[in-house]
């Protein structure tokens, strides 16, 4: 039993060494080192450094032990790489968002309405807009797919007595030129951005616009009165300390969906991290589950309902876009 456990023992420190050396790799690849032919050198040089020391030094304890240090010392390296809001960004993430507070009364600048040709073809504009929060009457859940069920892009829509309806989609901010990409979101590649978009716009992209066309769910959700209030100024404060203080966006801990439970969880709310917010896609079930959303109804049902894209295409850019996007959709009593 102890050759077993010992054997057990090793097997498992040379897993982590590996991971622990490939972790370090990526990060000085996908570091801010000034040249690309830099990079790769000095994370080749380190892999191969490993490697030829666990395999040809003695006195593997001493070796271990440096390789912790030095680990360590990319680690801290790593942590300081700091995130930026100047940089030459791509035209729809140019510009941040943020809001004034006056009492009730909570103004948002930069309200994103891109009037799309393509996706990719578009005239920016934004607007300005002020919000009675006392008129904060639902919060719905707006679920994005474009590959398979087990991903999708998740976006928070607030309404005010069912007529004026603002959205926070949470996203990678990219530069001019750079694609997404899901290592690199480990590896911090990409600044994340609250777009406050208008619903025509966020919504209408990814039903109208994107090549191939997205699939877009509209949930109406459960939440109170007073909660929404509470994830609304979430929101707000989060908008308005990014644009001083910018922030990396992780493709694990800080995304669409993780940011969401960490505002909900931040006045007391039940979400939890669990497989169905870090697989996004099955988000709006996890909701449901929760009581989030209407449950006189089983969950399929509800989801074929709340399936908007018809609708987005018919309606257009109709200035009443928001209000019959909703029409016939599942309304639970608050």
């Amino acid at each position: 039993m102890g050759g077993i456990v010992r054997y057990a023992g090793r097997f498992l420190a040379i897993v982590a060494l590996i991971i622990m050396t490939g972790w370090a790799v990526l990060a000085i690849y996908y570091s801010n080192l000034p040249g690309d032919y830099l990079r790769a050198g000095l994370a080749g040089l380190f892999a191969l450094a490993t490697l030829l020391a666990f395999i040809l030094l003695p006195r593997r304890f001493r070796i271990l032990v440096g390789f912790l240090l030095g680990f360590a010392l990319i680690v801290i390296w790593w942590m300081t790489i700091p995130a930026s809001n100047n940089r030459n960004w791509q035209p729809d993430v140019a510009v941040l968002p943020y809001a004034t507070i006056q009492g009730d009364l909570v103004t948002i600048h930069n309200i994103r309405n891109l009037q799309y040709r393509t996706e990719t073809d578009f005239d920016a504009r934004y607007y300005d807009k002020t919000f009675d929060l006392t008129r904060l009457h639902s919060v719905d859940l707006i679920a994005v797919y474009w590959m398979g069920d087990a991903i999708a892009h998740v976006m928070m829509s607030f309404g005010f007595q069912e007529k004026d309806f603002v959205t926070f989609s949470i996203e990678t901010r990219k530069e001019q030129g750079e694609g997404y990409s899901t290592i690199k979101g480990f590896f911090k590649q990409f600044e994340l951005i609250y777009i406050v978009g208008d619903e025509r716009d966020l919504i209408r992209v990814r039903t109208d616009y994107r090549n191939p066309q997205e699939d877009v769910y509209l949930y109406r959700t459960l939440i109170t009165r007073e909660n929404a209030r509470k994830l609304f100024i979430e929101y707000i404060q989060q908008i308005n300390s990014m644009k001083e203080s910018p922030e990396w966006y992780n493709t694990l801990t800080t995304n669409c969906t993780t940011n969401v439970v960490r505002h909900v969880r931040a006045f007391g709310g039940r979400a939890r991290y669990t497989w169905k917010i870090l697989l996004s896609g099955y988000a709006p079930q996890y909701a449901y589950e929760l009581g989030a959303l209407d449950t006189s109804i089983p969950f399929e049902e509800l989801k074929r309902l709340s399936y908007i894209n018809p609708k987005a295409h018919a309606i257009g850019n109709d200035p009443d876009f928001s209000r019959k996007i909703r029409a016939g959709l599942p309304t639970p009593t608050r």
